[in-house]
């Protein structure tokens, strides 16, 4: 196997081509994640998209997309936004990393969602929650019903809870003014902001890669915003991608105001029952072990999170981090988890920020608000 690299802007249609087939394992699409399209609206803000072709017998065999930062730390493209990543290729493909390293003249290799043989070291697994609606919501809700009978009625009460408080309950597809996703970006800001969390919103580039692709209503490849009315007040929005038959729920959110009713939920169940309109047999609710997927999930997708380490500062440097967060778990919490969480956050700040000045700038930010957002826990 060979490996070459390109930048994106250089690859051929018949190229594309390739990539889109080997997307489709056995026919069927993996994840829109996974599509040159997705790749394409990353670098159309960030400009920096690198593509590496794995080649067999004068053929493609997988497509990675990436990026490569001044810090010589090489991340799939998008990141943190990519809730799959790695290679788009033939089935049981495995990239020696070493040579992906040298091909992209990289000192490491950060990922969080991998799919298929991961490189490096495995620091965690999961699973993409997956639910297969391709018998037709009819069945599907049947067979879950039978399966889930007390959570099934619990959201049958919420829904006539909801009607006699709010107004009718409706669901609509679409957002031709933009004003359901601004929305939806105004809930997640102020979730992000009190959970502490990095607010994806206040990042140029990805706010634009969002707005964009949400507005892609149309096409193989296409956003899709769903939005639940509670009588005349918007209650809940959720913004995915959908693509060959799978559609990825990405950032849902609602109005607290309405928060007795489960709206998101109520919103998820309009999905559902819209799945065909949609032109969707699978919908996947990503990564994660929030609750409510117990109840929804078919299967799941074996997702990996790891790094590739060459040696040198940057091995030195993570052993450093591992060395914290074993000492600090004797700790009471929020200690104990505090190393955790601030890795956390300074992966996702250098995947976002390309420069040094912008992340420690965002760090600074991050740092001075966590005594505030302790302070209202507590």
């Amino acid at each position: 196997m060979r490996l070459f690299e390109t930048p994106l802007t250089r690859l051929s249609a018949r190229d594309r081509n390739a990539w889109r087939a080997l997307a489709q394992c056995q026919g069927k699409l993996i994840s829109p994640y996974l599509m040159p399209e997705f790749a394409e609206m990353i670098d159309a803000e960030r400009g920096d998209v690198r593509v590496v072709i794995a080649g067999e017998h004068g053929a493609p065999a997988g497509f990675f997309a990436c990026h490569v930062g001044g810090d010589g730390v090489l991340r799939p493209a998008g990141a943190p936004l990519s809730d799959y990543q790695g290679f788009a290729g033939r089935a049981g493909l495995r990239v020696d990393v070493d040579a992906l390293l040298d091909t992209l003249n990289a000192r490491s290799l950060v990922y969080e969602n991998w799919l298929g043989p991961a490189p490096g070291k495995v620091s965690a697994r999961g699973g993409s929650a997956v639910i297969d609606m391709s018998g037709g919501a009819a069945d599907w809700f049947a067979a879950r019903r039978a399966q889930h009978r007390a959570h099934f009625r619990k959201m049958d009460q919420r829904w006539r809870k909801a009607e006699r408080e709010f107004g009718p309950v409706r669901v609509v597809f679409g957002d031709p003014s933009g004003e359901r996703f601004a929305a939806l970006k105004a809930w997640k800001s102020a979730q992000y902001r009190a959970s502490g969390l990095l607010d994806l919103f206040d990042v140029g580039w990805i706010d634009t890669v969002l707005t964009r692709i949400a507005a892609r209503a149309f096409g193989p490849f296409r956003g899709v915003v769903a939005s639940l009315y509670l009588g005349d007040e918007l209650a809940a929005v959720e913004m995915g991608m959908a693509a060959v038959g799978v559609y990825h729920s990405w950032f849902p959110a609602y109005d607290p105001r309405f928060a007795a009713v489960s709206p998101g939920l109520l919103l998820l169940h309009g999905v559902l029952e819209n799945a065909a309109s949609l032109g969707v047999a699978r919908i996947d609710l990503g990564r994660g072990e929030q609750a409510y997927k117990a109840y929804y999930t078919d299967y799941e997708i074996p997702l990996s999170t790891g790094r590739a380490l060459r040696p040198g500062v940057a091995a030195a440097g993570a052993g450093l981090w591992a060395m914290a967060e074993s000492m600090s778990a004797i700790l009471p919490e929020p200690l104990a988890s505090a190393p955790v969480r601030l890795r956390r956050r300074w992966s996702h700040t250098a995947a976002i920020e390309p420069d040094l000045t912008g992340r420690i700038r965002r760090m600074a930010g991050a740092f001075a608000s966590a005594p505030r957002r302790l302070a209202a826990a507590g």
